[in-house]
C-alpha cells in the first residue's frame, strides 16, 4: 500500500515536526471520507489499521479514522486487532482527551471498543480489568483525565441505549430490539462505574460527577438500571470522607439526590430501604447530625419511623436528634416519634438517654458556674469534655482554647454552652466541620478568633448565620476575597475583622 510506505517514511524520518506524523493521518482520513468504507475488503480494512497503528501511538485518530475503527469493533468485535492495536489507542485517548464534546466520533469509538471487549469470553471481567489497567497499580491514578473520560463514555453510552430502545419501541421495531442483548450492554457500563468506585482516589470525583444524577428519566424508572447501580452508590455512601459520602445528597436545595431516590417509597427502592439505611448511617454518624439536614428529613419522616420500627439504629438516631434539636413543631408528630422509639428495645434506651441529656442541659442552663474559662495549652477534646462535665457552665460567656490541641470534635461540647459570647480558638485544629456546627447553635457569639486554624471557605461561609458577631479574627486562614466580601454583607454587627495573611488581605 502506498499509505503504508508513506507511514514508514514518516516514522523513520529524522525531521522532528508534528506535521510529518499528522499528514499521513489526514491523507488516510481524506481517502476514507471519499470512499465508502463498506466496500473495502476485510483484508484491506485490516491492512489500513496495521499501517496506522504506529502513528497513533503519539497522535489522536481523526474523526474519519475513529468512524473506521468503530465499524471494525462493531463488525469484528472478537478480532485480535481490537486487543492488540486498538487498546493502546484507546488508552491514549482516555489519558489525554480534554473534551469529547468537540470530537463525538472519538467517544463513540471508545464506546464501541468497550462493547467489543464485552463480547470477549467473560466480557464483563475483561471490561473491568481494562478499567483497572487505566487506574494503574499505584494508590493514585497518575492521569487525572482518565476518570472523567471514562465516566463521560459511560454516561453517553447509557443515554444512547435508552434513546435507541425508545425509538425502537415507538417505531414498533420489536423484532430489531433484543432485550437480553440490550441489558448486557447496560450492565457492561454499570460494571465500569462499579470498578471506578473501588478506588479511594477516584471516589470523590466519581461521586461528584454522579451527584446531579446525570441519567435519563427512563433509566431512573428502570429497575434493571437502578437495582444494579446500588453497588456503585453503596461504595460512595460508605466512604468515611465527608466530601465523598455527601455526594449521595442533592447537589443543591430542591434538587434530589441518590439519597432521596433510594428512600423507601422512592422510585428506585426495591430492597425495603436497606441501601437507604446504609446511606443514613454514614450521614447521621458523621457530618449530618445538624438542624438543616434533620429539617430536610421531615419530608421522609414516615420511612424513617418505619425503619426505626424495623430495628434500624441509624433511623432511631435521626428520630432522637429531631427531638433533641427541636426540629419538629407538631406535638402529635413528636408523640408519634416517641411511641416509635419506645416500640423497640434499643429505641427505648436511646429515648431514655435523650431524656436524661435534656434534663442535664436544662440544669446546665439554670445553674451558676464561672463566666470565664481558659484551658491549659496542649489540652485535648477529651480534656475539654471532661472539664465541662465536671461542673455547671450554664453562665460561661468567655472560653479560650487558644494553643490547645482541640479539633472540630469539641464543637459538640461547645454547643452546650448557651451563654457563650467570646470564643478563642487561635492556633488549634478546629476546622470547617466545627465552624459549621457552632454557627448553627451559638447565636450569641460576639467575638470569635479563628487565627491560624485550618478553616476554609467551606466552613467560613456558615458564619453568616452569627448575626451578633462583632469581632472576627481570620488571620492566616484559607479565606478567599469573595467569601470575605460575602461575610461583610451577611454580618451587620461586624466591627472588626482581621484578614491579614489571607487572600482577602
Amino acid at each position: 500500500m502506498e499509505e503504508g510506505s508513506m507511514i514508514d517514511v514518516s516514522l523513520t524520518t529524522p525531521i522532528q515536526d508534528i506535521s510529518v506524523y499528522q499528514f499521513p493521518l489526514e491523507l488516510v482520513s481524506e481517502v476514507l471520507q471519499q470512499q465508502n468504507s463498506d466496500v473495502i475488503t476485510k483484508i484491506a480494512h485490516e491492512n489500513i489499521i496495521y499501517a496506522l497503528a504506529p502513528l497513533l501511538e503519539n497522535n489522536h485518530p481523526t474523526q474519519e479514522i475513529c468512524d473506521f475503527f468503530s465499524k471494525h469493533c462493531k463488525n469484528s468485535p472478537r478480532s485480535s486487532i481490537v486487543i492488540e492495536l486498538f487498546t493502546p489507542v484507546v488508552q491514549r485517548i482516555l489519558k489525554h482527551n480534554m473534551d469529547f464534546g468537540k470530537n463525538p466520533p472519538m467517544r463513540f469509538f471508545v464506546q464501541e471498543y468497550i462493547q467489543a471487549l464485552n463480547c470477549q469470553n467473560d466480557g464483563i471481567r475483561v471490561v473491568q480489568n481494562f478499567v483497572k489497567s487505566m487506574h494503574g497499580p499505584a494508590h493514585c491514578c497518575p492521569h487525572p483525565r482518565v476518570l472523567p473520560n471514562l465516566v463521560a463514555v459511560c454516561l453517553a453510552a447509557i443515554y444512547n441505549f435508552y434513546e435507541e430502545k425508545n425509538n425502537a419501541m415507538q417505531s414498533n421495531l420489536d423484532g430489531c430490539y433484543d432485550q437480553n442483548e440490550w441489558t448486557l450492554k447496560i450492565l457492561c457500563y454499570i460494571s465500569m462505574l462499579e470498578t471506578m468506585a473501588l478506588y479511594d482516589d477516584w471516589r470523590f470525583v466519581l461521586g461528584s460527577l454522579l451527584q446531579p444524577i446525570p441519567f435519563p428519566d427512563d433509566a431512573i424508572a428502570d429497575e434493571v438500571f437502578t437495582s444494579n447501580m446500588k453497588t456503585v452508590i453503596r461504595s460512595i455512601a460508605v466512604d468515611k470522607n465527608c466530601d465523598v459520602h455527601q455526594t449521595v445528597l442533592g447537589i443543591r436545595e430542591g434538587k434530589e439526590g441518590w439519597f432521596h431516590l433510594y428512600c423507601p417509597g422512592g422510585i428506585a427502592c426495591d430492597d425495603e430501604g436497606k441501601l437507604w439505611g446504609v446511606m443514613l448511617k454514614t450521614l447521621i454518624q458523621c457530618c449530618c447530625k445538624r438542624k438543616r439536614f434533620l429539617q430536610g428529613m421531615i419530608k421522609m419522616i414516615e420511612p424513617t419511623m418505619l425503619l426505626a420500627l424495623r430495628d434500624c439504629v441509624s433511623a432511631m438516631e435521626v428520630l432522637c436528634a429531631m427531638l433533641e434539636l427541636e426540629v419538629i413543631g407538631s406535638q402529635d408528630l413528636k408523640m408519634q416519634i416517641i411511641t416509635t422509639l419506645q416500640s423497640t428495645t434499643e429505641g427505648k434506651q436511646m429515648y431514655v438517654a435523650l431524656c436524661e441529656r435534656q434534663i442535664a442541659l436544662r440544669e446546665l442552663q439554670q445553674k451558676g458556674g464561672p463566666k470565664k474559662l481558659t484551658l491549659p495549652s496542649k489540652s485535648t477534646d477529651a480534656d475539654l469534655s471532661k472539664m465541662l462535665s465536671s461542673g455547671s457552665f450554664g453562665n460561661l460567656e468567655c472560653l479560650s482554647l487558644a494553643f490547645t490541641q482541640v479539633t472540630s470534635s469539641c464543637a459538640h461540647e461547645l454547643v452546650k454552652l448557651p451563654s457563650l459570647r467570646y470564643l478563642n480558638l487561635w492556633s488549634t485544629q478546629f476546622g470547617d466541620v466545627g465552624v459549621q456546627l457552632i454557627s448553627e447553635h451559638l447565636h450569641k457569639l460576639q467575638v470569635l478568633n479563628l487565627c491560624e486554624t485550618p478553616v476554609t471557605d467551606k466552613g467560613l461561609i456558615c458564619l453568616g448565620g452569627l448575626k451578633n458577631l462583632r469581632k472576627l479574627n481570620l488571620n492566616s486562614t484559607i479565606l478567599s476575597a469573595l467569601t470575605f466580601e460575602w461575610l461583610k454583607e451577611k454580618l451587620p454587627a461586624l466591627q472588626e475583622c482581621d484578614v491579614r495573611y489571607t487572600d482577602a488581605w
